[in-house]
């Protein structure tokens, strides 16, 4: 499913014009797009947390050339699904 198929379906089930639930689904991404920047997390209950991992600076080697290399620090944003939403995956 692509964010198209995903308005559609909202707009559908909550009798919402897509360009409303375009804009609504816009504004909690964005919502949730800042929090996560900013350092916090945001925690849907039975959904899932997303949250920012930071990695340390470390180094690697170059599969190609064994060559040694280094690894800026560097952050990146984690989702970790809920209780609800793995039960309902694993059926």
């Amino acid at each position: 499913m692509n964010k198209t198929e995903l308005v559609k379906k909202v707009a559908a089930e909550t009798e919402m014009t897509q360009k409303q639930a375009a804009a609504a689904l816009e504004s909690v991404l964005g919502a949730i797009q800042d929090a996560v920047a900013a350092g916090d997390s945001v925690s849907l209950i039975g959904f899932g947390t997303f949250s920012l991992k930071c990695r340390e600076a470390h180094e690697g080697r170059n599969p190609a050339t064994g060559e040694t290399m280094t690894f800026a620090a560097s952050k990146t944003p984690v989702f970790k699904a809920g209780k609800a939403f793995k039960e309902k995956v694993n059926g």
